[in-house]
């Protein structure tokens, strides 16, 4: 069995715990479930070569919280601000990630980071931003989120 087919299979058997429960009765099912599932997976979404680097992993996973706390307390405080520091804009930032997995794998990442929702591409190929508060560095810390996430998932960054 490689690497890919084992940290799957058990990925898969992860989620079926999660949504099953840890009885014996569900292992019986979720087993051969879970394998059937990295099988089918393999064959669909091959290995690319590339592979989660643990510890920029964990750096980023770090980061993603860390952001995610401080990013939904400032939209709470502003929610409820009777001066409303509201002011939406859309930024422009460009990727350094190629197009293709890794891009489309860092825009769903970008998506779920509170107070910012990536609107799509321009007609550049830029990532269209959109934010709370035209203040806040929002294309500095997309670049900064793109360099972990290429970091953890293995890809080199192009330069600009």
């Amino acid at each position: 069995m490689s690497g890919a087919a084992a940290w799957r299979g058990l990925g898969f058997l992860g989620l079926w715990l999660v949504l099953a429960g840890p009885g014996a009765a569900g292992l019986l099912v979720g087993l051969p479930a879970a394998a059937l599932a990295a099988w089918t997976s393999l064959r669909l979404l091959p290995p690319a070569g590339r592979g989660l680097r643990p510890w920029p992993a964990l750096r980023l996973a770090g980061e993603v919280m860390r952001a995610s706390v401080t990013a939904g307390l400032d939209i709470a405080f502003r929610a409820l601000d009777p001066r409303g520091r509201v002011r939406p804009c859309e930024v422009a930032v460009p990727l350094r990630l190629p197009p293709g997995p890794a891009r489309d794998g860092f825009r769903l990442l970008a998506s779920l980071q509170p107070g910012t929702l990536p609107a799509g591409l321009d007609a550049e190929g830029r990532l269209v931003v959109h934010a709370l508060d035209a203040g806040l560095p929002v294309a500095v810390e997309t670049r900064a989120a793109e360099t972990l996430f290429a970091a953890a998932a293995g890809h080199r960054l192009r330069h600009g």
